[in-house]
């Protein structure tokens, strides 16, 4: 939030010299209620009032953590108008040192000040018992609160965890929806029931707590149909989310059902009554982890099951034994098969996949997802945005095999192309395949490209389509012949050296020339 303060605020102006006009930044995060924005500005005022600051503008975040920069919308705000020249004051007021962030590295706090002051803008922390005049006093009495703020986070997150896995163990639920067939009721302290939450409910009072019980009669046949499909006739997911379709019965969320989600239903230990905890981790908001089973805070037995233990075992049995009777290396082929079809890998993903382990399968085999996905040449990029580019592009992609062919066909060349795998034989003479590749913005704002090249097919010629940085229209286009592809998959960047900027090819028009000719020699 941003608020620009006029002059008639109520505050009488010093006569004696004219007042510095400054900004104040405040930011409330949900674990210091105590140091409400309220509170903030009272002391930000005060100091203003007692040092000749007029405050004409006000930047808060209410309700945002300090451990990132990223959701402070605020605070990037401020940093955009500081370094644009967009600002109207020569000075920030802050609260304290705190306030910028707890950063896990003081260096990310340092730095905000740092681009202010380069800016000419001066920070002064209004609750600090020193001043932050650029001395050696105060840079190294900033350096340890810093230090010490990256810890107090740090230590709380140690508290948190060690208190929700207690709740865990005592057969609390921490949060999630129940899932189809289970609900959420609310218990006070002495654990009597309060009432059913419904979807979006929280609870009011600290000391209660949310348990799982058993849903609707209807909702917990169907979870006992799918097991008893699953097991006793022997039916797959994808079988048993074409019944349920036909009958119209529809999942939790509405939606129809899906491989993926009957997969769920049958994995999940919360239907035998078990309270399963951190499967993986956001541990100081750096990075999401995957856990290992071993790591998992649980609880058997603690919520009333819809499933007997015995019909879940042999539902578990059932899936593991799929990925037992395939070596490590035809799980790898089919993972990878996924990969080429998707582009990209998930676990949702993978339970969808047909005649594919299930994603607890690889995790089991290989240690993790990630180890699986690593072996398989993926890297999460964690920017879910490229499912519905892949998708855009793989519309496009007929259109754009069609444009080729009809420019093939209209220099005089002759074009045949296979119908399974798209391969185009130019001529009878020799082979080419048609890639387009999405653009990856870095966090810098460069673009690159990664070209998966058709080993499978062997292509004499790859023609790759980069796309633009906004994915919607082709940006240039790169001819690689076969003797090239030492790699399956290649890294390009803006400018990409002699060795590939050599075939480098602004439009189409070279490649409908060399169709045109005879000698595939010349074409080489």
């Amino acid at each position: 939030m941003v608020i620009d303060w006029n002059q008639k605020n109520g505050d009488a102006p010093a006569p004696e010299r004219m007042k510095i006009r400054a900004a104040a930044y405040v930011r409330m995060s949900t674990e210091h209620q105590k140091y409400s924005t309220d509170n903030q500005i009272e002391t930000i005022r005060r100091y203003a009032e007692k040092n000749g600051y007029e405050m004409v503008r006000q930047y808060a975040d209410e309700g945002k953590s300090g451990l990132r920069l990223v959701g402070r919308d605020a605070l990037q705000s401020l940093l955009s108008d500081v370094e644009s020249g967009n600002t109207g004051y020569q000075a920030i007021l802050v609260y304290d040192v705190s306030r910028w962030g707890r950063f896990q590295d003081p260096d990310e706090a340092a730095e905000i000040e740092l681009r202010c002051k380069r800016q000419g803008i001066l920070v002064h922390y209004c609750a600090e018992q020193f001043e932050n005049d650029g001395s050696i006093g105060s840079s190294i009495i900033k350096t340890v609160k810093r230090a010490m703020a990256g810890e107090y986070s740090r230590e709380l997150s140690v508290k948190v965890f060690a208190g929700q896995a207690n709740l865990i163990r005592l057969g609390y639920r921490q949060g999630g929806v129940p899932g189809f067939g289970l609900r959420r009721q609310l218990v006070d302290q002495g654990g009597n029931p309060k009432g059913e939450l419904s979807r979006g409910e929280q609870k009011s009072i600290a000391t209660d707590r949310v348990v799982l019980i058993p849903g609707p009669e209807n909702e917990v046949r169907v979870v006992r149909r799918i097991y008893s499909l699953f097991v006793a006739d022997g039916r797959g997911e994808a079988e048993i989310a074409e019944i349920l379709n036909a009958e119209g019965i529809l999942t939790d969320w509405g939606r129809a059902w899906s491989r993926g989600t009957v997969h769920q239903v049958l994995l999940n230990e919360k239907y035998v009554g078990n309270n399963v905890w951190g499967r993986t981790s956001f541990k100081l908001k750096q990075s999401h982890i995957k856990n290992p089973e071993a790591d998992w805070i649980r609880a058997d037995g603690v919520f009333q099951g819809i499933v007997p233990t015995e019909l879940f075992q042999q539902a578990q049995s059932i899936i593991e034994s799929r990925a037992e009777r395939l070596s490590d290396e035809a799980m790898l082929q089919k993972l990878a098969e996924v990969l080429g079809q998707q582009g990209y890998l998930s676990g949702l993903i993978i339970d969808e996949a047909e005649n594919c382990p299930s994603s607890s399968s690889f995790s089991h085999r290989f240690g993790s997802l990630l180890r699986a996905y690593a072996l398989v040449g993926f890297v999460p990029d964690h920017d879910y945005r490229y499912l519905e580019i892949n998708r855009a592009l793989r519309r496009m992609y007929p259109k754009l095999l069609a444009d080729v062919m009809q420019g093939i066909g209209a220099v005089g060349g002759e074009v045949r192309q296979a119908p399974a795998t798209d391969l185009l034989t130019i001529n009878e003479e020799f082979t080419a395949s048609l890639v387009i590749v999405r653009c990856i913005q870095t966090s810098a704002g460069s673009s690159r490209w990664k070209v998966r090249l058709d080993t499978a097919l062997r292509p004499d010629l790859t023609v790759v389509i980069r796309m633009d940085p906004s994915n919607a229209e082709p940006y240039d286009y790169y001819l690689l012949p076969l003797l090239d592809m030492h790699e399956a998959v290649l890294r390009l960047c803006e400018f990409n050296g002699l060795s590939l900027d050599a075939y480098r090819c602004e439009s189409l028009s070279r490649f409908y020339s060399m169709t045109a000719r005879t000698s595939l020699l010349e074409v080489a």
